[in-house]
């Protein structure tokens, strides 16, 4: 679990934009739509199947978190290598009853205009509400995906990847399916609270009488510059979590997490496949644990995310290193073990995840966890294999449990003049 995070598109050693100034008078919203760049090291969370972990963010000043800008054009949609951000939501739309491919056009092409504009920091194109007046760009992004669904009811089945076959079950799901799969997902996220959320109901708003709402799910991280130095942030449960994850530096990142460009089918050229999955973290239990238990579950130091069998946290974990006793310092059965790709036939994924609070139950035991999303050019090679052989003996599993799931086909980014999806829908 805590063995994954994301890398980004500026590294720890790039330094931040600097956000200009209009007229001496201070930061002026025309001068915090010019300023681009993406904020911090995206950092995995707790979860089922994990991926590598990643670097730790830069750290940025508050002062500063509205400047960043990320573009919506691109060989690849926004909101997959870009800095994992403060506020998160999650949404799945089905197209209402007699709508089709027209109509999904139609709505694919307004939510790009509205995205291409929220993402600048300009108003909706539409009856915009205000909520975001006054904030800049926010590092906010935008991604839009299709379910396996969607092309039953588009009439595009020949057009359907056999990558967005259903996930096969697993003994860790308790799922709900009012909470799980839609014909339409979309990813918002941004660095202010006020601004992702003014994203999610323009979004809400456009998709008008060709859509409706399926389920809605809310997240967070720790926002940029809330530590003294960077570092990799925690999870619910305490533990460091993002030590290693693919990084767009690796000489195979693009091959394990996007369709190459001459992929089959071509609409999904450059795109790539998330797993989203609501995962609740069973938190009264773990806490009863010790923390050298709690250690022993995950194979890392609580303290540091240093592996048991020593070093720091970027240290390469000795898998066969034992104790006086003769036994594994790193237990057999440790989530950090089991999630290695070397432990899983190279298995690898991006790890984008938000934790979620949800309230309580009435006996008073939080509804909290994560909201896993992973990304990866082929889930049966990257989020299955892994998930499967949790699901036969991580120690981690008796602390979480699988409450919703998702997959769906993230097509490549739009081109200048482009919506997203318009080489599937006007193929």
């Amino acid at each position: 679990m805590p063995d994954q995070s994301v890398p980004q598109a500026r590294t720890p050693e790039s330094p931040a934009p600097e956000a200009t100034s209009g007229n001496g008078a201070g930061l002026s919203r025309r001068a915090l739509l010019g300023t681009a760049g993406a904020t911090g090291l995206v950092l995995g969370a707790a979860g089922g199947a994990v991926g590598y972990a990643a670097a730790p963010a830069p750290a940025t000043p508050l002062s500063s978190v509205g400047s960043d800008r990320a573009m919506f054009h691109g060989k690849h949609q926004p909101g997959i290598t870009e800095g994992l951000q403060a506020r998160g939501h999650l949404a799945a739309f089905d197209l209402v009853a007699g709508a089709g491919r027209k109509e999904a056009t139609a709505l694919l092409r307004r939510w790009s205009t509205t995205a291409e504009r929220l993402m600048a920091g300009e108003a909706a194109p539409h009856d915009d509400t205000d909520v975001a007046r006054d904030a800049g760009p926010s590092s906010l992004t935008i991604t839009f995906g299709f379910g396996h669904s969607f092309f039953g009811r588009t009439g595009l089945e020949q057009q359907r990847p056999s990558a967005l076959d259903p996930l096969p079950d697993f003994s860790s799901d308790h799922l709900d399916k009012a909470r799980s799969d839609g014909d339409l997902w979309v990813q918002i996220g941004a660095n202010d609270a006020l601004v992702a959320f003014h994203a999610l109901r323009a979004i809400q708003k456009d998709a008008g009488g060709a859509a409706r709402l399926r389920w809605q799910m809310n997240g967070f991280n720790r926002t940029p510059g809330a530590t003294a130095h960077p570092m990799t942030a925690r999870n619910l449960m305490g533990q460091l979590d993002g030590t290693r994850n693919p990084r767009p530096a690796d000489p195979d990142f693009d091959r394990r997490i996007f369709v190459p460009s001459s992929g089959e089918p071509a609409w999904m050229a450059n795109g790539s496949y998330a797993v989203v999955r609501r995962i609740r973290m069973l938190l009264d239990d773990w806490e009863k644990l010790s923390v050298p238990a709690q250690e022993a579950v995950i194979g890392r130091r609580k303290s540091d995310g240093a592996p048991l069998s020593g070093g720091d946290e970027t240290t390469p974990m000795d898998l066969e290193k034992a104790d006086a006793k003769g036994e594994y310092v790193v237990p057999l059965n440790a989530h950090a073990r089991i999630t290695r790709p070397d432990r899983n036939g190279g298995a690898a994924m991006l790890r984008r995840p938000f934790s979620y609070h949800d309230g309580f139950d009435t006996d008073g035991t939080p509804d909290a966890g994560l909201l896993f999303v992973c990304w990866q050019a082929d889930p049966l090679r990257g989020f299955v294999p892994v998930q499967r052989k949790l699901d036969r003996g991580d120690a981690l599993s008796q602390y979480i449990r699988h409450e919703a799931s998702g997959l769906f086909a993230v097509p490549g980014g739009a081109a200048t003049g482009e919506y997203v999806g318009q080489r599937l829908l006007e193929g």
